[in-house]
């Protein structure tokens, strides 16, 4: 039995769903976003969303909590956005913006310049003797997660000096380096 997949989502005011053939689509003041689904039931009754299966099977059992999961990201998503912050650990480390072009300057021989999709607002914010901060906002969890995940990976946290990109917040395994 699903935990997650039994609560409903609660609608809050200014978002409408609909439901049309394994298509659930959700609008809000930030924008509008859609999802297929099989193997579950989605209705839209007053202002909840449930998700029930129509068997037990193991393939409905496993995507009864994702769906619903979905879902309610995406409500809270078109209502109040998401939003990541990377920090940038290092001497020289640099990220600035011109709209939604991100320009990273990471110790390599040229600079990286990356274009962002529309839907993605990026702030750069850059004080003196503190590290730059990248703030990535948008009203779809699963493209901010990957644009973060993408500028992560060009420049990795190593252990030994903790340079590199890194979500604000998260904490680095070190290790000790060599002893004399």
């Amino acid at each position: 039995m699903s935990r997650i997949g039994n609560n409903p989502v609660v609608i809050p005011s200014g978002v409408t769903v609909t439901v049309k053939d394994n298509t659930i689509t959700v609008k809000g003041k930030l924008g509008e976003l859609t999802q297929t689904f099989d193997v579950v039931d989605v209705k839209v009754e007053g202002d909840n969303v449930n998700i029930t299966r129509p068997s037990d099977n193991k393939e409905s059992k496993a995507k009864h909590g994702l769906y619903r999961s979905l879902i309610n990201n995406m409500v809270k998503g078109v209502s109040e956005g998401w939003s990541k912050e990377l920090e940038l650990v290092g001497v020289g480390y640099r990220a600035s913006n011109q709209g939604n072009t991100l320009e990273l300057a990471l110790g390599f021989s040229h600079n990286i310049v990356l274009s962002l999709a529309e839907e993605i607002k990026v702030e750069t914010v850059s004080d003196k003797g503190k590290n730059p901060i990248i703030k990535l906002t948008s009203f779809d969890k699963q493209l901010v997660g990957q644009v973060a995940a993408k500028i992560r990976g060009f420049r990795r946290p190593e252990p030994y000096k903790g340079k590199g990109i890194k979500f604000v917040g998260e904490i680095i395994r070190r290790k000790a380096g060599k002893s004399a």
